[in-house]
């Protein structure tokens, strides 16, 4: 029974050795003394150990960094820069086997790719347009890349740009120059603000004095209207009677307001009345001097 004992139990370890297991996220090429065999599928294998060997491949997207890197720009400048590539391995047979037997660690090899391209690219850019032109490094670094891994049976799902900074004088200058930039632009939008301001108030003062000047015209032609219209009715209706009429009603107004009116010796009061009405003739010159004598003896 011991004996059975001893070749079951190196049966099933043997056995147990050699049970493998792909998840769905993997796929798998089993070699046998060296040579390709075939290509795993997700699920269940059984390999014989040591005879036979299984490379496991993840299929999944995948991230490297490029890492920080000095590099020098086409106008003498050093700037840091940093970037990260996504990718992945194609799920196919082909892919799996390129990216197994046609490069060596694909993820390094990713990085020094990236490194090399990134210095390529930015060293014929100055520093300016390097950092207003990331969409252009990114699509030329992508481009690369995709071209390079086409073997590996690698994607390049894209690429990202994390950095271009500047050296930290630079950096500086550069933030003074934008700072400066953008206290000009201010202050050019709030002089064009006050300009507005004061054309809206001085065309308010021209309309407005405008106006006061019309109405005063138009006040002028109107009283000066009304005395034409007086004028005109005077002479077309007050005749005859009329303007004695008239006349006597001035000479009442002015009884009302308690006028002095002098009388001459010798006169009578309705003759006086009817002169200060206008309808006779005026006292003579030398007839006023008498009644001024008259007045002041009678005074004394």
């Amino acid at each position: 029974m011991y004996t059975y004992m001893y070749i079951i139990i190196p049966v099933m370890v043997f056995l147990f050795i050699g049970i493998k297991i792909i998840r769905p996220t993997q796929r798998g090429l089993i070699e046998r003394l060296g040579k390709f065999h075939h290509f795993a599928q997700p699920g269940f294998h059984w390999i014989i150990p040591i005879v036979d060997r299984m490379f496991v491949v993840n299929i999944t997207e995948q991230m490297v960094d490029a890492e920080p890197q000095e590099i020098i720009t086409n106008d003498n400048l050093n700037a840091r820069v940093d970037a990260q590539v996504y990718f992945r391995i194609k799920d196919d047979e082909e892919s799996v086997k390129g990216a197994v037997y046609n490069v060596n660690d694909y993820r390094y090899q990713i990085v020094n790719l990236a490194r090399t391209t990134l210095r390529n690219i930015i060293g014929t850019l100055t520093l300016k347009s390097a950092n207003s032109e990331r969409g252009k490094i990114n699509a030329e670094l992508y481009t690369t890349l995709h071209n390079e891994t086409i073997s590996w049976g690698i994607q390049v799902v894209r690429t990202e740009l994390k950095e271009i900074d500047p050296p930290k004088d630079v950096q500086e200058t550069m933030n003074k120059v934008v700072k400066a930039e953008n206290e000009k632009i201010a202050a050019i939008d709030s002089a064009t603000a006050a300009e507005t301001v004061a054309d809206g108030i001085k065309r308010a003062a021209i309309k407005k004095a405008e106006g006061y000047k019309r109405s005063k015209i138009l006040h002028a032609e109107g009283k000066a209207e009304a005395i034409k219209l007086v004028n005109e009715a005077a002479h077309t209706y007050f005749i005859g009677n009329a303007q004695l009429l008239r006349k006597l009603e001035t000479v009442e107004n002015s009884l009302k307001n308690n006028a002095k009116i002098v009388v001459p010796s010798g006169s009578d009061l309705v003759n006086v009345i009817g002169e200060l009405a206008g309808t006779v003739l005026p006292i003579p010159k030398k007839k006023i001097d008498n009644t001024v004598r008259w007045k002041n003896e009678r005074d004394d």
